[in-house]
């Protein structure tokens, strides 16, 4: 049975420490069951990179300079986001750092409702512009990407051996959420 993709029923909220366990384990998951497609064989989801994304997450709450969000459907944490403030030549600009979906609620609307979260609390800041680098080979992310308005970077692309493709965001054009 799939989850519910009932809006209503996703709660997206600043994430805490509390959060920490259910973050790492669904970014885990999640990176889990996208390489795990390329490279059937490798353990995605052992112990060690278990514990790699819970210390990476526990440095990013930690701080104050990432904001993580965190959407949860009936009390269970099943997606993260976190951004970072840059400086774009002299313009507030934001790097969306991180967007994880619990692999179990991929398609169910929880990483559109993360990205509006996202986007509103962008503009609320006045950042004129977002980037993010998504990696090349996730065909998934990218379509979710174009959708949402996200294009490649024109003064940044990717060499012919680029893992990764950066995805630019006017804020002022994008449609408001």
């Amino acid at each position: 049975m799939r989850p519910t993709t009932d809006a209503a029923a996703c709660q997206v909220r600043d994430a805490t420490r509390a959060d920490l366990a259910a973050i790492a384990a669904l970014h885990t998951g999640a990176r889990a069951a996208l390489h795990r497609a390329r490279f059937p064989d490798t353990p995605f989801d052992a112990p060690a990179e278990q514990l790699r994304w819970h210390d990476a997450w526990s440095r990013v709450l930690e701080g104050d300079d990432t904001p993580v969000l965190c959407a949860a459907r009936h009390g269970a944490v099943v997606g993260a986001a976190s951004y970072r403030r840059r400086d774009d030549d002299g313009r507030p600009a934001v790097t969306l750092h991180q967007l994880h979906v619990d692999p179990g609620h991929w398609g169910t609307g929880i990483g559109r409702a993360l990205h509006t979260s996202c986007l509103r609390a962008w503009r609320t800041a006045g950042y004129s512009r977002a980037a993010l680098d998504v990696l090349w080979h996730n065909h998934r992310a990218r379509a979710f990407y174009a959708g949402l308005g996200w294009r490649p970077d024109p003064d940044r692309r990717p060499a012919p051996d680029a893992t990764h493709l950066t995805l630019t965001l006017d804020l002022a054009t994008a449609p408001a959420p």
